[in-house]
């Protein structure tokens, strides 16, 4: 791991030289490639200096003690030093071995989310609506902008299905662990005996993919021109604005209606399409890897029941690492990153140990 670790600060210091370079501040490409490849570097290069010196501090206690052996008060004092520099040196080994873990390389990108109504009727419908409204929230308090894509909304002010973009720095690392089965468990609105009705909604966290990293053959396309429409059929604007992509290879449809142009929907709608396609192929991948190096927290098992909200004991469950919180409405009003945090320590955690086992 030190090998490594020297390694990775030369070359954060070789950047550090590279940046003032006359060819590469007269390249705007190179030089924010560098400052991308620095400023993921920085943290690992300050852990590692921060380690090293305290590495330093202990060899200097040690020393200290060996010294004074006439000396009982100095001596213990020393020996306690040292005791609990080792014990930083074991937490700051810990942390440096999270560092070195393999990142995401999705974890910077914007993401598109689709939310959809499972079992349950009018009341899955509802409380789509609800997850909508907490993912909104959530995204505000993070600092990042929402942006609609396509929605098919009911009567009751529910959603059948919504799809939208979270652009914001960090969004992928942090709403991937959101993709699953959503289970809700209350008394509907529409229920007049006060009986308590189970009900599903899928949600789908895609990273934003860019066209280089995605090739889509034209020819494989049926795209159609539509009149957007709003909740109960009634027609938004007279016309054809909304825009269907048919993928004949794959079979995948995707729709936009949210913006006036229909330019700009069709570019959301294909980029719906690129997120999807680039999904496929990395199942594929993930497909090849066996399970023992899978992460127990998953992202992207959509057949996977993940979190159950249960309204009438104010609970929410998330399954996958077995959390409890009993403070649904904050939830619902977007208060979800301590339930983010805790599914990425233990998606680290796994991680860890996964590559322990290896080594």
């Amino acid at each position: 791991m030190r090998d490594k670790l020297i390694q990775i600060e030369q070359r954060f210091e070789e950047i550090e030289q590279n940046l003032g370079a006359e060819e590469i501040l007269s390249a705007p490409d190179k030089l924010r490639q560098l400052m991308k490849e620095r400023k993921l570097l920085e943290p690992v290069v300050e852990a590692f200096r921060a380690f090293s010196r305290t590495e330093k501090e202990l060899l200097e206690a040690e020393e200290l003690a060996a010294d004074m052996q006439g000396e009982d008060d100095m001596r213990t004092l020393a020996e306690e030093e040292a005791k609990a520099l080792r014990a930083r040196l074991d937490d700051m080994q810990l942390e440096l071995k999270r560092l070195l873990l393999p990142r995401d390389e999705n974890d910077d990108k914007n993401v598109i989310m689709e939310i959809r109504a499972g079992a349950g009727g009018e009341e899955a419908a509802l409380f789509a609506g609800d997850l909508f409204r907490m993912y909104s929230m959530y995204a505000a308090g993070e600092g990042w902008k929402l942006e609609p894509m396509s929605e098919n909304a009911t009567e009751l002010g529910g959603y059948r299905e919504i799809s939208f973009m979270v652009v914001g720095e960090g969004a992928y690392s942090k709403l991937k662990y959101e993709s699953g089965v959503h289970r809700v468990q209350r008394v509907p609105k529409t229920e007049s005996q006060g009986r308590i009705q189970t009900s599903t909604v899928t949600v789908a966290v895609l990273p934003e993919v860019e066209d280089v990293e995605i090739t889509i053959n034209p020819a494989d396309l049926e795209v159609e021109t539509l009149k957007s429409s709003g909740a109960g059929g009634q027609h938004i604007n007279k016309t054809e604005s909304a825009i269907r992509i048919y993928h004949k290879p794959t079979g995948i449809i995707v729709f936009c209606q949210e913006e006036r142009s229909q330019m700009k929907n069709r570019d959301k709608a294909m980029k719906m399409l690129r997120a999807k396609l680039y999904e496929i192929e990395q199942q594929k991948q993930n497909d090849s890897v066996t399970a023992a190096r899978r992460s127990q927290v998953g992202t992207g098992d959509r057949s996977e029941k993940i979190r159950t909200y249960n309204f009438p004991q104010s609970r929410m469950t998330d399954h996958r690492i077995g959390l409890t919180l009993y403070q649904l409405d904050s939830i619902m009003n977007g208060s979800i990153g301590a339930i983010i945090e805790a599914l990425a320590t233990a998606d680290t955690a796994e991680k860890m140990r996964a590559g322990e086992h290896e080594n």
